[in-house]
């Protein structure tokens, strides 16, 4: 029988990372909090405190990365400084970089599903701060247009915004280059299309991403 892990009075830090390591190492989830929690050495009133159950910390995981994400950007003095697009840039060169860390878990995880990624329920929470997001850095562009005509839509653009990070966690998982460098020409070349578009300059970048896209999943 494996030693217990201490965590002493539990946050959901200490919490998602027991799940995730205890998730690896049984190569399965935690089937039960009761289990969870005593394997743990935590007392369930703590469990229940942060989360409702085990598939609400499941979901929480990915809401922490992107958290986490936030952090590590706002704590760059030049990053307030970016316009959207290398807002957008940053954003997911540091997520990418922080799930290259939990690599193992992330490809357990979504492993364990025959849904795509945009309809894996442990997915939602990431889905509604991505988008949240997105919306926030349309609205601020939006905000600095004086012609309505020139503003763009924040649902489309946010659901745009979700349906690009889909895409790229799908190439991620399938990236085998050395230090995942062809995702950081995936990321850069999808949100240099995406701004494009909405900024409705020249082609040219759409068709070199769709070149791209083609060459790597269909050569």
């Amino acid at each position: 029988m494996s030693a217990k892990r201490k965590v002493a009075k539990p946050n959901k830090k200490s919490l998602i990372t027991a799940f995730m390591t205890q998730t690896l190492e049984a190569e399965r989830f935690p089937v039960s909090v009761f289990k969870f929690c005593k394997e743990n050495d935590i007392e369930e009133a703590d469990f229940y405190a942060l989360f409702g159950s085990m598939e609400s910390l499941q979901k929480e995981i990915w809401v922490f990365f992107f958290e986490e994400t936030m952090r590590l950007l706002e704590k760059d003095a030049a990053y307030a400084g970016y316009g959207n697009r290398e807002r957008m840039l940053s954003f997911y060169f540091t997520f990418f970089e922080l799930l290259g860390l939990n690599r193992s878990y992330i490809l357990f995880a979504l492993s364990q599903s025959s849904q795509t990624m945009e309809q894996l329920g442990q997915l939602k929470g990431l889905r509604k701060s991505i988008k949240i997001f997105s919306r926030d850095l349309i609205e601020d562009a939006n905000a600095e247009k004086n012609l309505k005509i020139t503003r763009h839509n924040p649902d489309i653009f946010s659901e745009g915004a979700w349906l690009q990070l889909a895409f790229l966690l799908r190439f991620w998982i399938r990236d085998d280059s050395p230090g995942f460098e062809k995702t950081d020409v995936a990321i850069e070349k999808s949100v240099n299309t995406i701004f494009d578009i909405f900024d409705n300059t020249p082609m040219e970048r759409v068709l070199d991403f769709g070149k791209f896209l083609f060459k790597e999943h269909f050569a």
